[in-house]
């Protein structure tokens, strides 16, 4: 009954904020075609800023902000929509916003909900480490300084838990490499359902969620303190996913309803289970 309720909330809070677009997946628009009527709706974005949110006991997520290089998986510097928004911003701040609009509807967090979404720090800031779980986005195109590696690193092994996302491809190569300049014995561990991330609220019962414009195998990976999966996770790596592109869009019906549900079930599982561990 409880999974029941929560299914519930889920689907009355995405049903009430968008008109559900149930198409088949060939049907819906590529990712290039979405990004070129919302330059449209809300015009080419420059890079966003976002002044540090003062503490008010409401829960903040922070949004990484690196320096961008390499090509990640669309070539050098992609922009949404011929925009000049660098790759570390996508989706932010709707993503965000409607994350944290979610999560205060049907937890008993009680999060930020400011017109930002959450704030955005700089990745060798110490500023950082006033956020518990911070979210990284497109991590094919970082690059990192040995002191923002080492900032990273310092903040991860306090207690910080990092969301990687929104990256597929060879960009898991440009990652593994620079995650390796932050924690250099780490592994990526391919995580399974039984894992209890994916219990930490909602029940999920596969991992086989797709982006619409990602058709390979989506893959989750953990982090975790000494290899070791049974000590704490570190980060949870959505690979060949993007599950903000969901959250961004849950208001606009651009996207199938189960599926934005879904995307927020993973979302929401990781900042419970983050806080909780």
């Amino acid at each position: 009954m409880k999974r029941f309720r929560r299914a519930i909330a889920v689907t009355a809070l995405v049903a009430a904020a968008t008109t559900a677009w149930a198409l088949a997946p060939q049907d819906w628009p590529r990712r290039s075609s979405l990004r070129r009527v919302a330059q449209g709706l809300w015009g080419a974005q420059e890079e966003p800023t976002a002044a540090s949110i003062p503490y008010d006991g409401r829960f903040v997520i922070a949004r990484i902000r690196y320096t961008v290089g390499g090509s990640g998986g669309f070539g050098d510097g992609f922009g949404r929509g011929g925009s000049q928004e660098p790759p570390w911003s996508h989706d932010y701040p709707r993503a965000e916003r409607n994350f944290m609009k979610l999560l205060g509807r049907i937890t008993t967090i009680r999060p930020y909900e400011g017109a930002e979404g959450g704030a955005i720090v700089d990745i060798g800031s110490k500023e950082l480490f006033r956020y518990p779980i911070a979210y990284f986005c497109e991590p094919g195109f970082w690059t990192q300084t040995d002191q923002e590696a080492a900032n990273l690193r310092a903040y991860l092994l306090k207690g910080g838990f990092l969301i990687v996302d929104d990256f597929r491809g060879r960009d898991l190569d440009n990652f593994t490499a620079e995650m390796r300049r932050v924690l250099p014995d780490a592994r990526l561990i391919e995580l399974e359902v039984p894992h209890q991330i994916f219990h930490s609220f909602f029940e999920i019962p596969s991992l086989e969620f797709h982006q619409f414009y990602d058709r390979d195998r989506p893959i989750f990976y953990g982090i975790f303190v000494d290899n070791d999966p049974r000590k704490r996770m570190l980060a949870i790596v959505n690979y060949n996913n993007d599950i903000s592109e969901y959250w961004e869009w849950s208001d606009t019906g651009w996207n199938a309803i189960d599926l934005t549900n879904e995307a927020y079930k993973f979302g929401v599982n990781y900042v419970v289970y983050a806080i909780t561990h």
